[in-house]
């Protein structure tokens, strides 16, 4: 075991675990952070996405002793009121199905968006691509991208 100082969502967290420990399973139960869904616990579902600095990662396959000083965003910590521009476009388009997928599909769009503010159909396909949504909620997903990005 270890101490680890984190920056979770803007604020300074102190945990203790094993080096190897994926940030998945820190946030859960260390945390208490519920929003990150475990998927497939491969790294290829996205349902686990969360916010390295700016670039969307899978939690499950980011060991905690990885993070070092850089600052992590969940879901909770994207907007604490469900303010932020792609939610709202997720809402508008009643994107969310079974809701799943939803975080991790969220946390992929804003990172894509901040590194391509206005996405082609051909960004937002390679961007999102491995997300996997079970009920093929792509179409809304898409649309709610495109008006996240006008905003």
């Amino acid at each position: 075991m270890a101490t680890f100082n984190l920056n979770i969502n803007g604020k300074a967290r102190k945990v203790e675990a094993d080096a190897s420990t994926p940030m998945l399973w820190v946030l859960r139960d260390h945390l208490d952070l519920q929003g990150t869904k475990f998927g497939c616990g491969a790294g290829a579902c996205g349902a686990c996405t969360i916010h390295l600095g700016d670039i969307a990662i899978r939690s499950c396959q980011l060991p905690i002793e990885a993070v070092g000083n850089q600052p992590i965003t969940t879901i909770e910590g994207l907007s604490e009121n469900g303010e932020h521009p792609v939610q709202k476009a997720w809402l508008e388009h009643d994107v969310a199905q079974c809701g799943y997928c939803q975080t991790g599909q969220i946390m992929t769009a804003t990172a894509m968006l901040k590194a391509v503010p206005k996405p082609t159909d051909a960004d937002i396909d390679t961007y999102m691509s491995g997300n996997i949504c079970r009920c093929g909620t792509y179409t809304r997903i898409k649309a709610a991208i495109k008006t996240a990005s006008k905003n």
